[in-house]
């Protein structure tokens, strides 16, 4: 279907790698506890093995996106839940030099939380960039999770559940996104989007 207009591989980045790490590890297993999961029983669910989880929760390897994003919606819980901190203040500065942010493989796509990791929370603000002929595609979210889109800078193509639609700057889109969907970047410069993402219960 021709679009119109309108990796799951990745690795976290310096100088976040510990940090989210840590706090990966600490999440998955409280996550996996509360809900009464043994490592096999989120091994099958996710469709990852038993030993990369225990590593993971070990603090023991670094999980990349995609496999952050099975692991929380085999958990049924928002992708901020797995990587969180649980620090808790007031007023929170989030300095650019100290942003989370993970990235592919090829450091193709990059995506910058805009929020705190503290308190509950419906919604999330994020930053993306991908660079040209850069893609991401993303696995459902869990149910009722939605998906509102900007492009600040250059041509991205959106791919929901198969369909597909091309968005200039200045162009919004709003979509479900507890199926899957695509990210790419259809011009020939970096391509700059800000997304907010809605869950359908509050995530702590």
């Amino acid at each position: 279907m021709a679009p119109r207009r309108g990796t799951e591989s990745g690795e976290l980045p310096d100088p976040d790698i510990a940090d989210i790490g840590i706090a990966v590890g600490h999440n998955l297993r409280r996550l996996r506890g509360k809900q009464g999961l043994t490592l096999e029983a989120l091994a099958r669910q996710a469709g990852v093995s038993r030993a990369m989880i225990s590593q993971i929760e070990g603090g023991r390897s670094v999980p990349t996106i995609g496999l952050l994003w099975k692991l929380a919606r085999a958990l049924d819980t928002p992708f901020a839940a797995v990587i969180s901190s649980q620090d808790q203040v007031s007023s929170i500065f989030l300095p650019v030099a100290q942003s989370k942010t993970l990235a592919s493989h090829d450091g193709g796509f990059i995506s910058r939380a805009l929020f705190p990791f503290t308190g509950e929370r419906r919604v999330e603000f994020y930053e993306l960039s991908l660079k040209p002929d850069a893609s991401e595609t993303a696995e459902p979210h869990a149910p009722g999770t939605t998906e509102n889109l900007t492009v600040s800078r250059g041509t991205v193509e959106i791919t929901v559940a198969g369909e597909s639609v091309l968005l200039d700057a200045g162009d919004a889109i709003f979509f479900h996104a507890d199926v899957p969907h695509r990210y790419r970047n259809a011009g020939s410069q970096q391509a700059v989007l800000y997304l907010v993402m809605t869950y359908a219960e509050p995530v702590a």
